[in-house]
């Protein structure tokens, strides 16, 4: 089935067009890389599918449905968007933020109720943070914080995460942390990712298929195999590259090497 249907989407501002007569499917239960060089529109594509930005022109459909049809709290309730620059949380305890993702659930006077719990213990234990509960956010590392944010997003009860750049403050190590946790949430549980990724060796390892943009149009579709040519990487980051195999435990792995 599909996740995201796009047909002739077009956005323009005032001296630029960023999406340019844009036309692709999104395969729904998958985890979907977004990629392509900076200033290619990621990021827009991505406000543009979570219903954050209205096309011009051209028509956007979730599970079926053209986006203009949902109403946002039944929106919020299927699709949750993690931006590049996540709000402060300045004096909110972990448990605190994971709660937030209730929102769409209960609005923002309403009463808990037992399966609001039930939601915000279940994406705090799958993410790991139970023991962090009532640590400050700010205390946390950031390995620890963007898992908090996840576990909210996991907390909306939403089959669709749409995460902008979520590993761009992090070391290499909580990048492996915070990818394979989506893509483990993902395989174990049916739900749908679309991440915006500049590292196209971590998208190779951890996404299944992958969009690549240029100047915003599609330069790539596909399973994520199709990206990891030196033809294909190329066309996406306009840049000779070449691709090596490493075996591993988990199987042969591409990596691309600059050349």
């Amino acid at each position: 089935m599909t996740l995201f249907a796009l047909n002739g989407v077009t956005l323009t501002v005032p001296g630029r067009r960023l999406i340019d007569g844009l036309t692709l499917e999104i395969t729904q239960g998958a985890v979907t890389a977004l990629v392509g060089r900076n200033g290619s529109s990621k990021s827009t594509l991505l406000k543009l599918i979570a219903g954050q930005l209205r096309p011009d022109a051209g028509t956007i459909a979730h599970a079926g449905r053209p986006l203009p049809d949902w109403a946002p709290r039944e929106l919020a309730r299927s699709i949750a968007y993690l931006p590049q620059v996540t709000p402060p949380a300045e004096g909110m305890r972990l448990a605190e933020l994971v709660a937030l993702g209730r929102y769409p659930w209960r609005g923002a006077l309403g009463r808990f109720r037992p399966e609001d719990h039930a939601a915000v213990e279940g994406a705090m234990d799958r993410c790991g943070l139970r023991p962090f509960a009532d640590r400050l956010v700010d205390t946390l590392s950031g390995g620890e914080r963007q898992r908090g944010w996840i576990a909210m997003m996991l907390a909306q009860g939403a089959r669709t995460l749409l995460l902008d750049e979520p590993t761009s403050a992090l070391d290499v190590a909580h990048q492996v942390e915070v990818l394979g946790l989506v893509q483990d949430m993902c395989r174990q549980t049916g739900i749908s990712a679309v991440i915006v990724l500049h590292d196209v060796n971590m998208a190779a390892r951890f996404c299944d298929r992958v969009v690549a943009l240029d100047a915003g149009r599609l330069a790539l579709q596909g399973p994520i195999a199709e990206l990891m040519t030196p033809e294909a990487l190329a066309r996406v980051y306009g840049l000779p590259m070449q691709v090596q195999a490493q075996g591993g435990k988990g199987g042969e792995r591409l990596f691309a090497l600059p050349e």
